[in-house]
């Protein structure tokens, strides 16, 4: 195996592993059982230091880990436990979320100030697709109107606001850091 892809093994491990971390805080929202959670800066964080494929591979190895029975999300439980639940859309919605958070951010600019704008510009859109699947979710698993289900994301939006931003600023500086955690585009 090549340098190259022992080290890409080991940032998507070590990515899955901080998102499932990060699924250790876990605070009750709402009547719709989804709660306010840091896994999803974990997945905004993998889409922008690891690019669009390391950051999706990363958030399929943390949902896959949770197919097979190790409690990876909030609350302790598994991703094959979520399935029939209320949250299935969000966790979908990772997946999507941290490919099109590394496509939005392939060319990016190396100034710091342009670079965190961008970052903070992409974490929002990966967001607005995490909240676009968990409406979806909630429609079907919550029998829930579209209008109704996406008013569910409202006491959520402070919150992960404030989680871009605080990802932005810790990934501009990590990739000027270490700019090997992330191909550059050619």
């Amino acid at each position: 195996m090549q340098k190259s892809a022992v080290q890409s093994l080991v940032y998507v491990a070590a990515f899955a592993a901080l998102i499932i971390v990060l699924g250790a805080v876990s605070i009750p929202v709402g009547g719709a059982g989804v709660p306010i959670v840091l896994q999803n800066m974990g997945i905004v964080l993998a889409g922008l230091l690891l690019g669009w494929r390391r950051g999706t591979l990363a958030v399929l190895l943390f949902l896959g880990v949770g197919l097979i029975g190790v409690p990876n999300l909030a609350g302790f439980r598994t991703t094959l436990s979520a399935l029939p639940g209320t949250t299935v859309g969000y966790i979908v919605g990772y997946v999507v979320a941290a490919l099109v958070i590394g496509l939005l951010t392939v060319r990016r600019p190396r100034k710091p100030a342009p670079m965190i704008g961008l970052f903070i510009a992409a974490g929002l859109v990966g967001v607005l697709i995490q909240y676009l699947f968990g409406t979806f979710g909630l429609m079907a698993r919550a029998e829930m109107g579209f209008v109704e289900a996406l008013l569910v994301n409202i006491p959520f939006i402070p919150g992960d606001l404030i989680k871009v931003v605080v990802a932005a600023l810790i990934a501009a500086p990590v990739l000027r850091a270490f700019p090997d955690l992330r191909p550059t585009a050619r």
